[in-house]
This record gives C-alpha cells, sequence and structure tokens, in this order.
C-alpha cells in the first residue's frame, strides 16, 4: 500500500493483517498481527479500552487507528 494512502476505517482482524503481512498467506498475516498485540501489553491495554477482546473478527476505526499509532501505517 502506498504511504499516505491508508483509510481508518472498520476493517476485519485479517483483512487488516493481510496489509501489514504483505506476501504472506492470511494464516501467516493474521497470526503475525495477533502476536505483534500480544507482545505489547500497552497496544493490548489500550485496544483492550476501546472495547477489543482477544478473538474478536471486527475492528473499529477506532481500534485500527490505536494499532496504527503503535504500529505504524501498513
Amino acid at each position: 500500500m502506498e504511504e499516505g494512502k491508508f483509510k481508518i476505517r472498520s476493517y476485519g482482524w485479517q483483512e487488516l493483517a493481510l496489509l501489514y503481512g504483505e506476501g504472506l498467506t492470511p494464516e501467516s498475516s493474521t497470526k503475525r498481527l495477533s502476536k505483534w498485540v500480544q507482545i505489547n501489553p500497552s497496544l493490548t491495554d489500550e485496544l483492550e479500552r476501546c472495547g477489543w477482546k482477544k478473538g474478536k473478527k471486527i475492528l473499529t476505526p477506532i481500534q485500527v487507528q490505536v494499532i496504527v499509532r503503535f504500529l505504524g501505517e501498513p
């Protein structure tokens, strides 16, 4: 994805993971994003404050914004 072209909106977990894991399989990219969230307690805490729970399939725009703030744009 071109820099600056990422749009904050609702994403499916796998859909967002694929943007971060370009070239990976859907399963691998999903596992990678999950691991990145899991190993970053500050990111996990912030997501949970925004209503996210582990295993949730759909991310709200606010949750996506939190992920981008911690990980950068995909």
